[in-house]
């Protein structure tokens, strides 16, 4: 374990003209706001150190360069949460980087893919799970627990290599590359404080009720951020929502409100509630926040988008691709609702798996037919019939002996 800025410096030295590196973090969230970092793992191509960047005087700069290297691929497994933390400590998205579990989804490994399972599959490892919720912030750390810590480093680089040679083999690097954009922009990781009530879940879609909760969340999150403290031990969701709707305008009446004590409402804080109902009953009504749109189906169109799930599924088995990472149901409904829908299956190498069968199968020029076995599915063409009199185009999925 390295708790010294010398050691540190000396290890990012040597890890400069590595190919790629192996990153995870251990980090406590339960009483901050901001993730608080209690340990770094980095594996290079022939060793493996857990940084304290809590020790004392400690600097973290050649790491943070090592990191910011664009000649060195950084690899994650499930890489959000530590990008984020590193993004806010340096300002910049560790780049080039390599999410294995988001890889695993391209190569069939299922959705969501956990670390021990992939491990278990590709390393032939076992990792110890038994210090899952240990308390990283607590000092000094056993040498079981750097041990610990250190296994989602070292197993990580069998792991990775052996993805890599899956994705050289079926093509679909490229794949990949597009879910990595994603990852590498920064605003994937941040939320404004004026768009944190969509992380809510509205109990009404009145404009001046979403205009009120869209002030009280912005303060909330404000607050949060500023005194490092959870958005809970602020003012709770339905507490801001039970305001938003009697939306109350003097400190007597906000006292009513259940879940707030007198403290609060008496003080600084209850000011600056009362304040953000007084902007949010400001706002004109069409300036008011709306809710997300949902997408009504047409009557009759429940049977096609059941039938556009099964071509899903079937074109996933087939390409050992995670359903998850092809589609999920609102991009399935709006398909069906919509040829031109603003959604991700109608794109990119997406489009090429699923998007354009999709299209094929909802306007008739695609079927389902089973397989002389009874057990499989196949896609058949559907050679187009002019109708003999005017008729809606209607999919049909067809049970064709194969």
């Amino acid at each position: 374990m390295i708790s010294d800025s010398a050691s540190l410096a000396a290890f990012c030295e040597r890890l400069s003209h590595a190919e790629y590196i192996t990153v995870d973090t251990e980090f406590m969230r339960e009483k901050t706001f901001w993730p608080q970092l209690c340990l770094i793992q980095i594996g290079g191509p022939d060793e493996a150190r857990a940084i304290d960047p809590l020790a004392p005087g400690i600097d973290l700069a050649p790491l943070l360069d090592l990191l910011a290297n664009p000649r060195i691929l950084k690899v994650f497994h499930a890489a959000r949460q530590d990008v984020e933390i590193f993004l806010n400590i340096s300002g910049k998205v560790p780049t080039p980087l390599f999410d294995t579990q988001v890889a695993a989804m391209v190569c069939g490994f299922g959705d969501a893919v956990g670390y021990e399972t992939l491990v278990s599959q590709l390393a032939r490892a076992r990792i110890d799970k038994s210090m899952r919720f240990t308390d990283w912030s607590l000092r000094p750390l056993t040498e079981r627990q750097v041990q610990y810590a250190l296994a989602d480093v070292t197993h990580l680089r069998v792991a990775y290599e052996k993805l890599v040679r899956k994705l050289e083999r079926n093509g679909r690097a490229e794949w990949l590359a597009e879910e990595m954009a994603e990852l590498t922009y920064p605003a994937t990781y941040r939320v404004e404080p004026e768009d944190a009530w969509r992380r809510l879940k509205p109990r009404s879609s009145s404009p001046r009720f979403l205009a009120v909760l869209r002030e009280l969340a912005a303060w909330r999150e404000r607050e949060a951020q500023e005194r490092d403290l959870p958005r809970q031990r602020i003012v709770r969701d339905e507490t801001l929502m039970e305001i938003a709707a009697h939306h109350p305008g003097s400190v007597a009446e906000l006292g009513r409100t259940r879940g707030l004590g007198k403290g609060l409402v008496e003080g600084r804080m209850g000011q600056a509630i009362l304040d953000a109902v007084k902007r949010g009953l400001a706002v004109p009504e069409e300036q008011a926040p709306k809710p997300p749109e949902r997408v009504e189906l047409p009557r009759g169109l429940g049977p096609v988008v059941e039938l556009l799930k099964v071509l899903l599924k079937m074109k996933c088995d087939e390409h050992g691709v995670a359903q998850k990472l092809v589609a999920n149901v609102a991009d399935i409904e709006a398909l069906a609702a919509d040829d031109d829908a603003d959604v991700r299956v109608l794109s990119g190498w997406r489009r090429e798996l699923f998007g354009e069968d999709a299209l094929r199968l909802k306007h008739g020029r695609l079927g389902l037919g089973f397989c002389t076995d009874g057990r499989r599915l196949r896609l058949v063409p559907i050679e187009p019939v002019e109708p003999a009199e005017p008729a809606e185009d209607l999919a049909v999925a067809q049970a064709i002996p194969g």
